[in-house]
């Protein structure tokens, strides 16, 4: 049995919070190997990266998710008792409800809607001068999704909702304010989603069939019950705020356009082209971090010992930059993808494994459309101009974003 390389400080957390998504890369590569051992939070915790250890970490019979995730990360980002912190039957029944709202038809209906939001924003932009491309496109996603869902927005919510569903996001690996905005967002998210499931169960709130506030509030778990009114809250925000995530990668998109003009023309009414971009820009701009489970019984891979209850951390990132995975990764090249089918275990920006059974999120395909949709918008529906402003990504931000959170002026929409 072999020995895991094992980091020397005592307690790795503030190494962690300084490193961000490089913590887990420069070790292994500092140990010369994809796997180390530390502590974090005062745990033990195994920490993997690369092709061989997402599949590894998504073998059900090996590996669970209760109680991985600290609860710092449920009470801001995920919520307490989601999909996410789910193991066995509950979680594909739980994950199957999510994935019922899934459908192509659905997701071809979400893209549609955000590309009405978007067109139709196009001369508002135009009139008002600069405007941060983040701030706009988290509100256009969350009227587009609210729609798609079936949750009420009046004009005036928008904002105040999306600023919520954006401190959830921001603030779960963070210390001090940034966190108690997140813990609060989240709050005030519940209090909302929950009335409006109570609603849609009692009649005062017709949800359209098929739509994500009727699908959650109608669903009964592997044991035939309605789920609790808070469970229910958590898992119709599980909807709404991961697609308001998806501004980030829009955001992405805009910055990869500005950094190679030279695939500005290439991906105009190619498909494919934009196709290959958009799965570029998951893998090389960073989202999430890594992922956790727990050991579900103690075992041995490649001569390592695995005790039951370990917490074992995947990096994401790492994975997505491995150069045995990716050649040149810290080059954008979206040409790798021509001709890629895929893999469930080497593009993991969302998790790896099967979407139905596994812990791969539920919304990926949706991401995919949704930038998709954005890319073309960006390309073909309008011109802009990107003033001078300070776009670098600091990659010990977790989540990573530019700090002009991507300002465009000179709007104008295309001839």
């Amino acid at each position: 049995m072999s020995t895991i390389p094992t980091d020397r400080s005592p307690d790795s957390t503030l190494a962690f919070l300084r490193e961000g998504y490089r913590f887990v890369g420069d070790r292994c590569d500092r140990y010369g190997s994809d796997i180390f051992q530390t502590r974090l939070l005062l745990e033990p915790t195994i920490c993997l990266r690369g092709r061989p250890a997402a599949e590894l970490f998504y073998d059900n019979d090996r590996f669970v998710r209760r109680g991985a995730m600290p609860m710092r990360f449920q009470r801001t980002l995920t919520g307490v008792g989601g999909v996410q912190g789910l193991d066995g039957v509950a979680h594909r029944t739980r994950k199957a409800m999510l994935m019922s709202i899934m459908s192509a038809t659905a997701i071809r209906h979400l893209g549609q809607l955000f590309d009405d939001e978007w067109r139709a924003r196009i001369p508002v932009w135009a009139a008002a001068g600069p405007v941060v491309l983040r701030e706009e496109v988290g509100r256009l996603l969350t009227r587009a999704v609210c729609a798609w869902s079936g949750v009420p927005l009046a004009g005036t919510d928008g904002p105040r909702r999306t600023r919520d569903l954006h401190a959830m996001i921001d603030s779960p690996t963070t210390v001090g304010p940034r966190h108690w905005r997140g813990l609060l967002g989240r709050r005030r998210a519940e209090r909302w989603t929950a009335d409006l499931v109570e609603q849609a169960r009692t009649g005062d709130l017709p949800a359209p069939e098929g739509s994500a506030l009727r699908v959650v509030a109608e669903h009964r778990d592997e044991q035939g019950r309605l789920l609790p009114r808070r469970i229910a809250a958590v898992e119709l925000l599980n909807v709404l705020r991961p697609t308001v995530a998806v501004d980030r990668f829009v955001v992405f998109a805009a910055l990869a356009l500005h950094d190679h003009p030279q695939w500005r023309e290439r991906l105009r009414g190619d498909d494919a082209a934009i196709e290959n971009f958009v799965q570029e820009v998951r893998r090389y701009y960073p989202l999430f971090a890594m992922t956790a489970a727990r050991v579900r019984r103690s075992f041995e891979w490649q001569g390592h010992p695995f005790p039951q209850g370990r917490r074992v951390l995947l990096d994401l990132y790492g994975t997505n930059h491995h150069p045995r995975l990716w050649p040149d990764p810290e080059q954008f090249r979206p040409e790798r993808f021509t001709g890629w089918r895929g893999d469930p275990f080497s593009l993991v920006p969302q998790g790896g494994g099967d979407h139905l059974t596994g812990h791969r999120c539920a919304g990926e395909w949706l991401t995919i459309e949704l930038m998709k949709r954005a890319v073309a918008n960006l390309t073909c529906a309008m011109s802009y101009r990107v003033p001078p402003q300070d776009l670098a990504l600091d990659l010990s931000r977790v989540p990573a974003r530019p700090p002009s959170g991507f300002l465009i002026d000179g709007i104008r929409r295309a001839e």
